[in-house]
């Protein structure tokens, strides 16, 4: 059972990020202010999440939060940033569009960059342990995936509407085959992490 709150006495937003780990598009990242007495049944870790659930829930989250936002850091500030930074940058943009501002930030993993002076809590896992937490999982995956099937549109050989970027065994065969596209990510050196895709 998820936790609804880290301390009772603040206004906690919980951060979370989307594709992190993609050879290709920008990383998402998602604030949310839940009502304290939120909670649903198949709310988890999006990765835990059938899809149809997730855009489910993605509904329910948007409209009963007290605030919500999700901001993006595109493949190029990521190539100059590194993948790390450009994830604290995309939480601090959508920390930022929220209101009211939050007391705390509930963010998931071991390490963030502090935003405005706000006091955050990092928990590995945060988004299988929290609410908050976990429903920014969600909107963050599913703007994400959204977006990455629009992309798909204009480059459908890479198969975005079904890997979202990931590096999947298709998706490498279609770099291999039409080399990089204007959205992949240059800094993750992906030719030099599969000799095959460098022959």
């Amino acid at each position: 059972m998820l936790l609804t709150s880290f301390q009772e006495i603040l206004t906690e937003a919980g951060c979370d990020e989307a594709g992190r780990g993609c050879y290709a598009g920008p990383v998402f990242a998602a604030a949310v202010i839940l009502p304290r007495d939120f909670n649903h049944p198949l709310l988890n870790d999006s990765k835990q999440v059938k899809e149809e659930d997730r855009y489910m829930l993605r509904t329910v989250i948007e409209q009963n939060a007290v605030a919500w936002a999700v901001a993006s850091v595109s493949e190029r500030i990521i190539d100059k940033i590194n993948i790390l930074q450009a994830s604290w940058k995309a939480m601090h943009l959508a920390v930022k569009q929220l209101a009211p501002l939050p007391s705390l930030l509930l963010v998931d993993g071991n390490r963030f960059k502090t935003y405005r002076g706000i006091p955050h809590h990092c928990i590995i896992k945060g988004d299988a342990s929290y609410t908050s937490i976990a429903a920014a999982s969600i909107l963050a995956k599913t703007h994400r995936d959204d977006y990455m099937k629009s992309l798909h549109e204009k480059y459908p050989h890479y198969c975005w509407n079904q890997n979202k970027g990931y590096g999947t065994a298709a998706h490498r065969e279609a770099i291999g085959q039409y080399g990089l596209s204007r959205y992949h990510r240059k800094s993750f050196k992906i030719y030099e992490e599969d000799p095959e895709l460098a022959d």
